[in-house]
């Protein structure tokens, strides 16, 4: 059978390894969605200084987590469930600063004759610098190819039905038999600088509005905790960036039990494996919290499983009885 729709998953991407650390800071601090100077050459000019300054101290922490981001192997299994389940279609992935990259996803699709393609950020909740460069990378790609299939896509899902009960699992293996009303529950998401936000970047709002319909989901599921907040990790440099910061709110836990949830990511990476499970946790211990936990993404669970299939149908509806 000649399979002609395709579902492409896309992420950031993370090193497979400790050289190509470089690599990934580099493509990342050079995309103008991140990095927002108009001119090319002062973006890669200000991108280098930044990665020179970053280059060593990055690769110290992923040492610390095994010499490479968890990314791309969790992203691989995710597509192996999913091509199990679906398999009238072609699932495969691409990574916006770390191979594979979109024009060799791009390319081989190309050469499969694929003539339906649907594009699924792997980002709950959209931003200008994660889905939209995303997205516009890829169909950029598919462009120098000449490559035109009929194209849809899928920028959000946060608060999907199916998400919620994802979040609602990890929640729940991350405390087994605890009480949740014993501990401080902290959705930590990705920061992002003031300025992107002024220039009408939906996200803020967006982590805003997951986080009120999550309380309310979790309260009907019978989880209430102490307290439930909204902060975000990751700044970087000397701007204005959106509070209040994760790490602050850590400090002000001293004797209470805190758990935190990774709300802008769907796969762990390094910034779940070692800046919230290592040096997050490391503040928290400083702090004199009593005790610290950290939920895992959904990665491959048969519910993220579930919620993408769900998505994936209403968009290309299934041709084989299953």
């Amino acid at each position: 059978m000649i399979i002609k729709r395709a579902v492409v998953l896309l992420n950031m991407g993370g090193p497979s390894n400790l050289f190509e650390v470089e690599t990934f800071l580099k493509n990342m601090f050079y995309d103008e969605h991140i990095l927002r100077i108009k001119s090319r050459f002062l973006r890669k000019l200000v991108g280098s200084f930044i990665v020179n300054k970053r280059l060593s101290q990055a690769q110290d922490n992923y040492k610390k987590i095994g010499g490479k981001s968890p990314i791309t192997p969790l992203t691989f299994a995710l597509i192996e469930k999913l091509a199990q389940k679906r398999q009238d279609l072609i699932f495969t992935y691409a990574m916006r600063y770390t191979p594979p990259y979109a024009e060799m996803v791009a390319k081989d699709l190309q050469e499969n004759g694929v003539e339906e393609l649907l594009l699924f950020s792997l980002y709950p909740q959209y931003s200008t610098t994660t889905t939209l460069s995303s997205i516009k990378d890829f169909k950029q790609s598919m462009h120098h190819l000449n490559f035109s299939p009929q194209t849809k896509e899928i920028v959000r899902f946060y608060d999907h039905p199916l998400f919620l009960r994802c979040i609602q699992k990890r929640i729940s293996e991350a405390l087994k038999d605890r009480d949740p009303k014993d501990y401080v529950l902290i959705f930590s998401a990705h920061g992002l600088p003031q300025s992107i936000i002024q220039q009408g970047d939906p996200y803020q709002k967006e982590c805003q509005h997951h986080v009120e319909i999550l309380k309310d989901f979790l309260h009907q599921e019978g989880m209430d905790f102490e307290d439930v907040l909204l902060s975000y990790q990751s700044r970087l440099g000397p701007m204005k960036w959106i509070e209040p910061f994760t790490e602050d709110v850590v400090k002000t836990m001293k004797g209470k039990k805190v758990l935190i949830y990774p709300l802008a990511f769907t796969i762990d990476n390094s910034e779940t494996h070692y800046e919230l499970d290592i040096e997050l946790r490391q503040t928290a211990q400083e702090s004199g919290v009593a005790e610290f936990l950290v939920c895992a993404c959904p990665n491959e669970s048969d519910e993220f499983v579930e919620l993408i299939l769900n998505l994936v149908e209403g968009e290309l509806p299934c041709d084989i009885k299953r």
